[in-house]
């Protein structure tokens, strides 16, 4: 089958052909943006689940339903690869700038560009300057300093200028675990205001599966701030969908048996299916892939995980880490007490304290409960036995 036809698409954040099985947070943030325009008050919408589950899918079809409605859209991670938390507020100022910049145009009225002078004083407060969006700064007003203060007045005037067209500001965080405490607390004590006083200001968020518990712990009314929503592994029928419908597209078909080997090693996690169905492509020589397709492509895939999945994390660990890693893997998917994991490697508990701090500031787990840990990578127990055999 032709390359170039390839209708698989794995990849960070990568729209599949088949968005399968997202149908109910499509809808309830749809629902959200029918809402602003009708100046009802809602609540934003918060994602958690493991790594490849495809939350950043919908954070990027988020976005698209927003931009498509006309409301102010402003996106960010929560780690910026290059510095600490001053360069993600410098990103977030930056962002805020070129939202600004796109909507001072010729139907901008004088409230929304007074507003904007709002925006442009707290993107330089943060120290962004350079980013010309045809305003003065408001003195006095988002400048004072203080992220939660400055956050607070500049969304004030900014929705308050929005709202006269029916619009809205929508704040699309991945990664949202990663933020300093600070603007974790900033975000949801303005998100808070925002709910009671009715501007329309949302966040929609993703991370991993603690964050609803890294949000309560910052603001106590934060579980009443958002509609949560555990992102998983594919039911079995939307699963099949995302591997067949892509394919069916291009009048290619999967013997029955092939498809529950495929479906049976992606474990309905979205990423999998993508890489599987992908090198089923690449491989199969006909039109209807059957059994021995699927041998040689679960395996071409796998050997793909275990190159770029998977290593972009273990090989971010150290000796002492791996070797943690190695008595979690042990325990497979669902995790390990971290009294049992001191009693496995001969230790004292508090001496293990470090390294699992930092495995949870790389990224490579996390902690689901107190005296648990777990890991953040589907299938990251399977790969971490298959490198000890």
């Amino acid at each position: 089958m032709e390359s170039a036809l390839n209708p698989y698409s794995p990849g960070s954040g990568r729209r599949p052909i088949e968005l399968a099985g997202r149908d109910p947070e499509i809808d309830t943030f749809d629902l959200l943006m029918a809402k602003i325009r009708q100046r009802r008050p809602d609540r934003g919408m918060i994602l958690h689940g493991l790594r490849g589950v495809g939350k950043t899918v919908l954070l990027n079809e988020f976005r698209r339903q927003a931009e498509r409605a006309d409301y102010m859209v402003i996106t960010l991670e929560g780690r910026d690869a290059n510095g600490g938390p001053e360069a993600v507020r410098a990103k977030l100022a930056r962002n805020l700038l070129q939202a600004g910049r796109k909507h001072n145009n010729k139907n901008a009225g004088a409230k929304l560009k007074t507003a904007l002078g709002s925006l442009a004083s707290f993107s330089a407060k943060l120290g962004v300057t350079g980013i010309d969006i045809g305003v003065t700064l408001n003195q006095g007003r988002a400048d004072s300093g203080s992220i939660e203060v400055d956050l607070e007045e500049m969304i004030e005037d900014l929705t308050g200028a929005l709202a006269e067209n029916r619009s809205g500001l929508i704040f699309i965080i991945d990664e949202m675990q990663d933020l300093d405490t600070g603007l974790i607390s900033a975000l949801l004590s303005v998100q808070h205001q925002a709910n009671q006083r009715e501007w329309p200001f949302y966040i929609a968020g993703a991370g991993l599966p603690n964050l609803p518990g890294i949000l309560s712990e910052s603001r106590s009314y934060a579980e009443r701030l958002f509609t949560y929503r555990s992102i998983g592994a594919l039911a079995a029928e939307a699963a099949e969908s995302a591997l067949l419908v892509p394919a069916a597209k291009f009048g290619v078909s999967f013997e029955k048996e092939a498809k529950d080997m495929f479906l049976r090693a992606s474990a309905g996690y979205p990423y999998f299916i993508q890489e599987y169905g992908y090198a089923a492509w690449e491989t199969a020589p006909e039109k209807v892939i059957n059994v021995a397709d699927a041998k040689i492509a679960i395996e071409i895939g796998r050997q793909q995980l275990d190159q770029g999945f998977f290593p972009s994390r273990w090989d971010k660990a150290t000796k002492a880490e791996k070797t943690f890693l190695r008595h979690m893997a042990k325990d497979g998917e669902h995790g390990s007490s971290t009294s049992e994991l001191a009693d496995r490697a001969g230790k004292k508990q508090s001496s293990m304290t470090m390294t699992r701090s930092a495995l949870i500031n790389k990224g490579i787990i996390y902690a689901p409960s107190v005296g648990r840990v777990a890991f953040t990578l589907p299938g990251m127990a399977e790969y971490i036995t298959r490198l000890s055999h």
